[in-house]
Parts: structure tokens; C-alpha cells; sequence
């Protein structure tokens, strides 16, 4: 049985048109160009980590977060990052938090 989207249901507000994803640090559902995109990578030591894709390209699974550091600390401690991208545990974020801490406000 295949159902229909009835949009007279469903306020304005709430299709934010386009793409929507989920972030890992609120669990609020938005459009996927308002969160990052955060893959899996390495650090400056080469170690798994957490890095962030701002143009949605790099191959592979991938998570989305706000581009907030509340968000990026929620995720970090719910262990949201290797959950979401399928890694082993000691996945580390702090490529994450250096790309937010020299983003422009």
C-alpha cells in the first residue's frame, strides 16, 4: 500500500524543501545545508578521526551536525561520531572542533 503525502496536513514550516538529515549531536532533523558533513579520516597523527567535509563530496559514509559547539560536544559525548560512521571506538573529533573554532562567526 503505497501513501500519499498529504500537504494540506502538514504546516508550511515543517518542509524545509530539499534534503533532510539528521544531526548526531541534537537529534533535531534539518536541511542537510544547514549541517556539516563529517566523515572519516585522520588526524595530524594519522590516527581515525572524526573530519569535517564542508562540500559533501568526500566518498564515503558520512554524519551531519550543526556547525555548533554545542552540537559537536553533545555528539562527542554520546560517542555519536563512531556510532554514525561505522568506526572503532577511539574515534577522535578534534579535526571537527578546529575547523568550528576557525570558521568565521
Amino acid at each position: 500500500m503505497v501513501r500519499e503525502h498529504n500537504s494540506s496536513a502538514c504546516p508550511e514550516s515543517c518542509a524545509p524543501g530539499g534534503p533532510v538529515r539528521t544531526c548526531v549531536g541534537c537529534r533535531e532533523r534539518a536541511a542537510k545545508s544547514e549541517l556539516l558533513r563529517i566523515v572519516l579520516g585522520t588526524d595530524v597523527d594519522g590516527r581515525p578521526a572524526a573530519v569535517p567535509d564542508p562540500g559533501g563530496s568526500a566518498p564515503g559514509r558520512g554524519a551531519h551536525l550543526h556547525p555548533t559547539s554545542v552540537c559537536l560536544d553533545r555528539a562527542v559525548r554520546r560517542r555519536a561520531f563512531p556510532r554514525a560512521l561505522r568506526a572503532g571506538v577511539g574515534l577522535t573529533g578534534e579535526p571537527v572542533r578546529e575547523y568550528l573554532a576557525a570558521r568565521p562567526t
